[in-house]
């Protein structure tokens, strides 16, 4: 399968099949370079929680509003807390959590909205980005999945929220984006131990043991797994590992807890 996140400049990697089908329709995954915090979350840090300057990540997010041409007072952004609180976001809502942490929509996983002229934003540092779209009702929505929110189903919440809308699920296009790998995520028998409640009836494990009490996992599978048990045909997953690939991307596991924030975002943009 084609990799779907094309990188377009040093500070973006984008959907291009989605916005192929619909020119107004932005989604994509940030990098971590091009912006200006220094080390260690050397460049294009989003997060505002970790430590950084404030004033250097505000600069970081208006060079990628500049660069997606959407303005920041159009973001939406959330206070994650690997919960599996979704949130349907509506203009009222527009510039929370854009350039401050308190505006920030509190203990929210997940959003969608079919509104124009609203980012939808994420951060991450391994978990996994979910990416939804509707074609039919422009439904369009992310998540946040570590593996908290993988195992207690935000997948499938979101998934259900829409059939809740009126969305079939087999109607529903789906993509998994940049995060940890399984070859570099090793857990513990308790994660794994939930885990395999989601996954009983699976034929393909999504881990593997490495050795006693120690298992490699692979989040996307298991997302995957789980958006196709929710009724999803079409599951798109990317290759890339924030934490294999030093160069392009933060990594909570790899720099031992200390580093940025990358960005997932998705957007109507205005006619």
């Amino acid at each position: 399968m084609a990799e779907m996140f094309i990188q377009t400049d040093e500070k973006l990697l984008l959907i291009e099949e989605w916005s192929k089908e619909n020119p107004n329709l932005v989604a994509g995954f940030t990098t971590k370079r091009g912006g200006v915090s220094q080390k260690p979350y050397q460049s294009l840090n989003t997060g505002f929680h970790v430590g950084d300057e404030k004033d250097d990540v505000i600069e970081n997010r208006k060079r990628i509003a500049k660069e997606l041409r959407f303005h920041s007072n159009s973001w939406v952004g959330c206070e994650q807390t690997h919960d599996i609180q979704i949130k349907k976001i509506d203009s009222t809502q527009k510039g929370l959590g854009a350039l401050d942490y308190e505006t920030a929509l509190k203990g929210v996983d997940g959003l969608y909205t079919t509104e124009k002229g609203i980012l939808l934003t994420l951060c991450f540092a391994d978990c996994v980005p979910l990416y939804f779209y509707h074609p039919k009702s422009k439904l369009i929505g992310i998540a946040h999945a570590g593996w908290k929110g993988t195992v207690n189903g935000i997948a499938q919440k979101m998934i259900h929220k829409w059939e809740e809308e009126g969305v079939p699920p087999e109607e529903v296009q789906t993509i998994i984006g940049p995060s940890i790998c399984g070859n570099c995520y090793i857990v513990d028998n308790k994660v794994i131990n939930l885990v395999q409640n989601r996954v009983e009836e699976n034929e393909e494990k999504p881990y593997n043991l490495v050795s006693e009490g120690q298992y490699k996992l692979d989040l996307k599978l298991l997302n995957a797994q789980i958006l196709k048990k929710a009724g999803v045909r079409h599951v798109s997953v990317t290759s890339l590992c924030t934490s294999c690939d030093h160069d392009l991307f933060f990594s909570h596991r790899r720099d031992k807890g200390t580093t940025g924030r990358l960005m997932s975002f998705i957007g109507w943009k205005e006619d």
